[in-house]
């Protein structure tokens, strides 16, 4: 197949390039930066198309004659013009109009577990419910995604967390560290994008997560037993998070986290409809696991056992 992504050089997309690439695919990818072109040409059957989600014309070339459309843009952080209303909601209707102006029989869109339109959720979780009612609305062959948080190398919070546990006396954890999160590996993840492009007969919108609800404390473990050591924790108590965030807002690089993304965490990212296994067949690698890997290039190499 001839497949058009969108993305293709985030932490997301590189794992789904790579793995469209070993099942065979052409893929066409568009790219705002001239240079990440030259490295995913090195890939392998990758072409390359310059823009971004605002110019119309890169975006028809991106998907004329293809196959498929996987879009994987998002945002976490709103900066300057990039904002969740452009990127999540007007960025997904112009590629899906013109992935319906082009033909292309399937579209195969990333959105994210919490995505709803609810008053009161964070305008992340209503942008992207609203990126997928564009899709939905396309009449277009389609299969939505929500992923749960990603676990893997290139994962911005879990590395942060990696740095603290190695380098800090001690871990600071929002509140009391029990909200659930449900960590899928980004190879599953590639892997259910694959499998969502390849098959016809898919359709719908489906949550996708790792094996095991963990607490926040709980992945820190985990971390902590990958790395060979253990930490001190410090639980700072809610309200004073709340201010930092809050103080955030007017000095955002200086916030380790934003009002929504404390939000966020605190509503817990997990999913009693996993489909990953039922739907995708795929059997999710532990986050124990996925932590290991992580983790490798810092923990201690083992003993070297005698001949």
């Amino acid at each position: 197949m001839k497949i058009a992504i969108t993305g293709a050089t985030g932490f997301v997309g590189n794992a789904v390039l790579r793995r469209l690439l070993r099942r065979g695919h052409e893929v066409r990818a568009l790219v705002r930066d001239p240079n990440q072109g030259g490295r995913l040409r090195d890939l392998g059957a990758v072409e390359c198309v310059a823009g971004s989600l605002d110019d119309q014309d890169a975006v028809r070339a991106l998907v004329a004659g293809t196959d498929a459309v996987i879009h994987l843009v998002g945002i976490i952080v709103e900066k300057g013009p990039q904002t969740f209303q452009r990127v999540h909601v007007e960025g997904t209707e112009r590629l899906v109009a013109a992935a319906r102006a082009a033909g292309v029989p399937r579209f195969v869109h990333m959105s994210a577990l919490g995505a709803r339109p609810d008053a009161g959720a964070t305008s992340y979780h209503r942008t992207k419910a609203a990126g997928e009612d564009a899709v939905r609305g396309a009449g277009l062959s389609h299969v939505i995604l929500r992923p749960a948080l990603i676990a893997g190398a290139g994962n911005v919070p879990l590395e942060m967390m990696v740095r603290l546990i190695r380098f800090a006396p001690a871990v600071p954890v929002v509140g009391d560290g029990r909200y659930l999160l449900q960590p899928v590996w980004i190879e599953d993840v590639a892997e259910a994008f694959a499998v969502a492009v390849e098959r016809a007969d898919l359709a719908g919108t489906f949550e996708i997560a790792g094996p095991e609800q963990l607490s926040w404390d709980r992945m820190l473990d985990e971390l902590e037993t990958a790395l060979s050591v253990r930490r001190m924790r410090v639980h700072v108590p809610l309200p004073m998070v709340r201010l930092g965030a809050l103080a955030g807002q007017f000095a955002p690089e200086l916030a380790p986290i934003t009002p929504e993304q404390l939000q966020m965490l605190l509503e817990g990212n997990f999913t009693s409809a996993n489909a990953i296994a039922t739907t995708f067949g795929i059997t999710p690698r532990s986050f124990a696991e996925v932590a290991r890997d992580i983790c490798a290039p810092y923990a201690p190499a083992p003993p070297v056992q005698p001949r």
